[in-house]
């Protein structure tokens, strides 16, 4: 997809990429960024470049129609959802940890009673 279409086709549907989806570059950015990856010899942008956070990456594959796009989506989608399964596991292994140190601590007051009686069996009368 030309960057013309795919422009076009942000422009259309702008109520879709609020700023936390999609922002344009400001002329100080672009002058940075071309800085960093030298000027173009064909002269330059009329427009600044947009850039996209994830879930405008994700608005976009759902606005433009191709098949590149749906792909996109769908890896997009199978992403968040292995993410979100990542972050249960991990919460309920933090869980899982928590309640091993309270039983660890519990046990280690057990076992200091434990040795303090037998100090007492072994201490002379």
């Amino acid at each position: 997809m030309e960057t013309k279409q795919l422009k076009r086709a942000v422009r259309r549907h702008f109520d879709r990429f609020p700023a936390d989806f999609m922002f344009e570059l400001t002329k100080s950015e672009l002058a940075n960024l071309r800085c960093q990856i030298g000027t173009p010899s064909w002269g330059g942008t009329r427009y600044n470049p947009m850039a996209f956070t994830e879930q405008g990456v994700a608005m976009l594959s759902g606005v433009l129609n191709s098949k590149r796009a749906v792909e996109v989506n769908i890896a997009i989608m199978r992403a968040f959802v292995q993410l979100r399964r990542t972050i249960a596991f991990n919460e309920d292994l933090a869980h899982r940890i928590k309640e091993l140190e309270s039983h660890i601590e519990r046990h280690d007051d057990e076992i200091d009673a434990i040795f303090q009686a037998i100090k007492q069996m072994l201490s002379p009368p």
